[in-house]
């Protein structure tokens, strides 16, 4: 099997549908057969629709993590999935119709590559939103070069924007656990790096919601996952282990946003 797409997934009934049918869209752009492909939501303890939805979706397999945390979830996605590679897509993202297609070839045409990553584009954030986070995106960018190319200290992916070799996966030892949400992204990078070569590209974007921006703050959401990234690569710890899930009503919105992304390929 080609290619195992894993959701990690906490009470996302207004989202995982839309998240879902993109993904379906795009492994058909990439006309990857049935057996080329699986994809996995990890319904981690949700007490809404979550497991019902993507149990009703076609191909889709469910599995169930009782312990709560994003790296718990993608742990079990990865160790139920079965693909040479393992994408991670979050359940408020809308995967781009060429997503599947860029990341095979890239894979492909490089042996030493063991993670590829790319930026998030907010479909539903303000101008000024937009604009304040493709500042803390190009700096994210820039610290990248830095801690890989001159420090070698390591790397930078978008927690739900990348796809890994099931090899290098394996050869670090799957997912730290005991890491509950910031810094998990910058964790994995750094480790992957260790095995092989870890590549971030401008092309290779990803569609989300900007619920947790719109809540929090632009500037305040930035300085908090800047701070627990450079801790996680200095001082192998993120600063903080807690967080708050914003779960707000965006069903009506990312319908919207992906059909369009389907009838259009872009937003």
């Amino acid at each position: 099997m080609k290619v195992s797409i894993v959701v990690p997934a906490y009470n996302e009934e207004e989202v995982l549908g839309p998240c879902l049918q993109t993904i379906r869209h795009s492994i058909a752009e990439a006309s990857l057969e049935e057996n080329d492909y699986e994809i996995i939501v990890v319904n981690n303890v949700s007490t809404d629709r979550t497991r019902e939805i993507a149990s009703a979706t076609p191909g889709v397999r469910v599995v169930d993590e009782p312990r709560k945390g994003l790296t718990r979830a993608k742990e079990a996605g990865f160790r139920a999935a079965r693909g040479e590679l393992i994408a991670h897509p979050d359940a408020d993202t809308l995967m781009p119709p060429h997503w599947l297609s860029f990341a095979l070839s890239e894979f492909e045409r490089s042996p030493h590559l063991v993670a590829l990553s790319g930026p998030y584009i907010y479909y539903d954030a303000t101008g000024l939103s937009r604009l304040v986070t493709r500042i803390w995106l190009t700096m994210g960018f820039l610290f990248h070069l830095v801690i890989r190319d001159i420090l070698h200290k390591g790397a930078m992916v978008q927690g739900g924007n990348y796809i890994a070799r099931r090899s290098a996966l394996e050869a670090i030892q799957g997912y730290d656990t005991s890491i509950e949400f910031y810094g998990e992204d910058f964790d994995i990078a750094t480790r992957l790096l260790r095995v092989g070569k870890v590549k971030w590209t401008w092309k290779f974007y990803m569609y989300s919601s900007s619920r947790r921006l719109a809540a929090e703050g632009s500037i305040i959401t930035g300085l908090r996952y800047g701070a627990n990234n450079i801790a996680s690569v200095f001082l192998r710890r993120p600063l903080m282990q807690t967080y708050t899930d914003i779960r707000p009503k965006l069903k009506a919105r990312a319908q919207e946003a992906a059909d369009t992304l389907i009838r259009t390929g872009r937003l």
